[in-house]
């Protein structure tokens, strides 16, 4: 296999294991300190020069608590420094007025702050520390005050489920950038609650086509995280769409407000050759389970994973080049080829857009490769039953890739030309915001230098 095509998009470093919470769902067994097992500032520079030498993925520092490393700030000083964009995932309950200031001045191009409950009641109850939920929500207020990209992940199981749309409500009166959500994948921590807490298939299903409505509704970042039958979902709904007549609504997601990304591309499998679908850092269309394939997640001791959830371990950058591991592990090699998973995954006509979630297969049977468990989807039979095909499916997933938006001045061909090259699911997005500083500033016709003067001042696409 051609591992070249294969590209870090997104690096998750788990940068200690120390945190002032006790989640009852976490990956890791929290401690209350750093340990002596972290990898140290000089080997995460290493680290980190090690990343750049071959690609220019954004770099998450998770944890645990990652705000715990006393040289949390130096890291991503020392990445930002190397041309990497630099994501914080912190449970925010740390982020006061003078930790906000910081990074905002470190320059983090988002931070990710867990909420996993519409209330306090919910989310204080599965963090297990009492006011966790009112400090977090303070911490995202800090942020945003200081024109921080904030963003709320938060993990979905039956104690919260049904809190869906509160949560959701939440995330827009905050003025949030994104919310992301988790289903739990049994690991760690949450090994011992996931027979009891995890959502059936029929509800997950359920979860997924109310995240696709909801999506269409809101100027917000609507991205379900390990839930790769999203993609089937929505090609589904797509395909229903039109089949009924309708001309599908270009969905919103992923990526409205973005602050944190670039353009780059995903090959997806075709019949006819290969599809290049668009994509944008943190909120890409792109597809399902990415495992290995453009995502990895690094541990607080160096091992190397196709994701935190997934213990298969490809590596371990104390003892080989972090760039062997990416393009030569056999685990990894594994995951980058669709034909070999097994079970309803193996036959199925989204398997190229879904590929099913490697780690809850893995937890389900120890076999990563197998079928995904939290999945209803019985393959081929929907499908023949309403007349489409698998070039359906691959158009579906493509869907809405050239519309432009409306534009109520008047541009340029090379202007507008540029809009193009944006991913669609942005494209409004960023013509408003342009036409909106044109008017302010008394410009009449927008030209490709009155574009690139917003990209600079915004730091990148005119959000």
């Amino acid at each position: 296999m051609d591992n070249s095509k294969f590209i870090p998009r997104l690096l998750f470093w788990e940068t200690t294991r120390g945190c002032n919470l006790k989640c009852l769902h976490c990956r890791a067994v929290p401690e209350m300190m750093t340990s002596k097992e972290d990898l140290s500032t000089e080997e995460g520079f290493r680290l980190i020069d090690q990343i750049v030498e071959f690609s220019n993925p954004i770099l998450v520092l998770s944890g645990g608590e990652p705000l715990y490393r006393r040289d949390i700030f130096d890291l991503a000083t020392y990445g930002i420094n190397k041309g990497l964009r630099l994501s914080l995932a912190t449970n925010g309950t740390l982020i006061d007025s003078k930790m906000a200031d910081k990074i905002r001045d470190t320059g983090f191009a988002r931070v990710a702050i867990s909420l996993d409950g519409g209330n306090a009641a919910t989310h204080d109850k599965f963090r297990a520390i009492p006011g966790s939920f009112n400090k977090a929500v303070e911490g995202i207020k800090n942020l945003i005050d200081r024109g921080v990209s904030a963003q709320i992940n938060t993990t979905i199981a039956k104690h919260n489920y049904k809190e869906l749309p509160e949560i959701l409500d939440l995330a827009l009166k905050l003025g949030v950038d994104a919310l992301h959500t988790f289903l739990l994948v049994p690991v760690g921590c949450g090994v011992d609650i996931a027979e009891d807490q995890m959502v059936s298939a029929d509800v997950y299903e359920e979860i997924l086509n109310w995240f696709y409505d909801q999506s269409k509704l809101h100027p917000i970042d609507l991205k379900a995280t390990c839930a790769p039958h999203y993609f089937r979902v929505r090609a589904e709904r797509i395909l229903e769409e039109k089949k009924a007549g309708l001309k599908p609504t270009p969905f919103i997601p992923h990526g409205t407000r973005l602050k944190a990304g670039h353009v780059d591309k995903v090959t997806i499998p075709k019949s006819a050759g290969m599809v290049k679908a668009s994509t944008h850092g943190l909120s890409a269309m792109t597809k399902g389970c990415l495992a290995g394939t453009g995502v990895c997640f690094i541990s607080h001791k160096g091992e190397v994973f196709p994701c935190g959830y997934l213990p298969a371990k490809a590596g371990d950058v104390r003892k080989e080049q972090f760039k062997d591991i990416w393009h030569f592990s056999r685990v990894f090699g594994n995951l980058r080829n669709p034909d070999l998973l097994k079970g309803k995954c193996g036959i199925c006509e989204f398997k190229h857009i879904c590929l099913g979630c490697r780690a809850r297969a893995y937890s389900a049977t120890g076999d990563y490769l197998d079928e995904e468990p939290f999945c209803s989807y019985n393959p081929s039979d929907k499908n023949v039953e309403r007349g489409f095909s698998l070039a359906d499916v691959e158009s579906a997933h493509t869907e809405a890739e050239g519309v432009m938006p409306e534009f109520s001045l008047s541009w340029s061909g090379d202007a507008k030309g540029i809009i193009a090259k944006i991913p669609f699911f942005i494209r409004k997005t960023v013509v408003k915001n342009v036409e909106d500083y044109a008017k302010t500033n008394n410009i009449a016709d927008i030209t490709v230098d009155v574009v690139k003067k917003i990209r600079e001042m915004k730091g990148g696409e005119a959000r």
